[in-house]
């Protein structure tokens, strides 16, 4: 009774914590190392051995299919901050995702469309078709009995965390609140944040809007005052040779000034073009806050004006595109600045164009900037000359 009470390894509380702790962090690791970094991104490649082992500890620890989760994630990038997003705080509410999420995902799993279109190129051997698959909920009895066998009773509880770890954190936490509150060092289309700069409880997916900038790099850091433990692991995969790295996110570096743009410098700022939002974002702001302050008496709100300042006006309801017209209209300032983001946004969105006259446009956009009248503006433009 006692073996049973106890099991086969007895530890003081506080080593049941740890225990459980590091149980569930393998499981994060396998998330965004395997899942997430892998094979829904192909960031990397990994060893048949350590994509195994990812794959069988998910299999014990989560009954969530690779095919699945690769699929529902794709969309989310692909549909973000849409109707379609399967999981978007912005359209369902932070409340639904947050508490929600576990269901949100079984839901979209039920889709074959979205498992057809973006599910491709996942794990299709035979212990996934006759065991992963078809008996993806075996594994999580198989984790409680061999918890049980190893705690005893308290096994129960340990087991208890380990099954609802991704449901809070990565269906609740990262895409509820990764989508809502935190920082960001991106202007990306989407709301995606970085949580907090040290990637260590969630394996690095804490810096969310670092990922949605580069969806493809195997790294998550991109500050020097980041950190992103599972880029920690990657490295010592790749040094025991279970791992390459395929792309890692560009790091914005500075050449020398250009009064001419050239192909090299367009191809830098497309690179680059995220930072180029979020450099260009800190000029609207510094310029909006005076003229904003001038004309808070005739504003509706000035939080939503900045909002909508920071978008395209074919992404606003009726009511909104129509208010922010009125403001634009008592300001050449914020007009000549909103105009010149959307203007700036277009040298990476014209896909018909060619280089050389997207090189021209880029030309003439820089020359506007610095004739604008607008100091700020101007700097901003002699500073875009100087991407490498």
């Amino acid at each position: 009774m006692t073996d049973i009470v106890h099991g086969l390894i007895d530890l003081p509380w506080w080593g049941y914590v740890l225990v459980t702790l590091a149980l569930t962090h393998v499981t994060i690791a396998s998330v965004t190392i395997f899942l997430h970094r892998s094979q829904a991104h192909r960031a990397l490649d990994l060893h048949p051995v350590a994509s195994h082992f990812f794959r069988f500890w998910l299999w014990l620890t989560t009954g969530m299919i690779t095919r699945e989760w690769v699929a529902i994630h794709r969309k989310h990038h692909a549909k973000c901050e849409t109707a379609e997003d399967p999981h978007s705080p912005q359209i369902l509410g932070i409340r639904k995702v947050l508490l929600r999420g576990a269901e949100l995902y079984r839901e979209e799993a039920k889709n074959g469309e979205t498992l057809e279109k973006y599910g491709r190129g996942t794990p299709d051997d035979g212990l996934e078709r006759r065991l992963y698959t078809p008996y993806n909920m075996l594994g999580i009895v198989v984790m409680l009995a061999i918890d049980l066998v190893l705690f005893g009773a308290i096994g129960l509880t340990v087991w208890a965390v380990q099954m609802l770890w991704i449901p809070v954190t990565a269906a609740g936490i990262i895409n509820g609140l990764g989508h809502y509150r935190g920082y960001r060092n991106f202007a990306c289309e989407d709301a995606s944040t970085n949580l907090l700069p040290w990637g260590i409880v969630i394996g690095g997916e804490e810096l969310h809007n670092n990922h949605h900038a580069y969806p493809s790099s195997a790294k998550l850091s991109n500050r020097w005052y980041e950190f992103d433990i599972g880029w920690a692991y990657i490295r010592v995969l790749e040094v025991l040779g279970l791992a390459t790295v395929k792309k890692v996110a560009p790091r914005v570096r500075w050449g020398e000034f250009k009064r001419l743009c050239d192909v090299d410098l367009l191809h830098a700022v497309i690179t680059h073009r995220y930072d180029v939002l979020k450099r260009y974002s800190r000029v609207m702001q510094r310029v909006s806050a005076q003229e904003l302050d001038r004309l808070r008496q005739n504003l509706p709100d000035v939080g939503k004006v900045w909002t909508w300042l920071n978008q395209d006006q074919a992404a606003l309801p009726p009511r909104d595109k129509a208010e922010l017209l009125s403001v634009l209209a008592q300001s050449e300032r914020l007009k000549t600045l909103y105009q010149m983001r959307q203007e700036l946004i277009a040298l990476w969105g014209r896909s018909t164009a060619s280089s050389e006259q997207l090189v021209r446009q880029m030309q003439l956009w820089c020359q506007k900037a610095e004739a604008s009248g607008i100091e700020a503006l101007a700097r901003f433009s002699l500073q875009l000359r100087s991407y490498a």
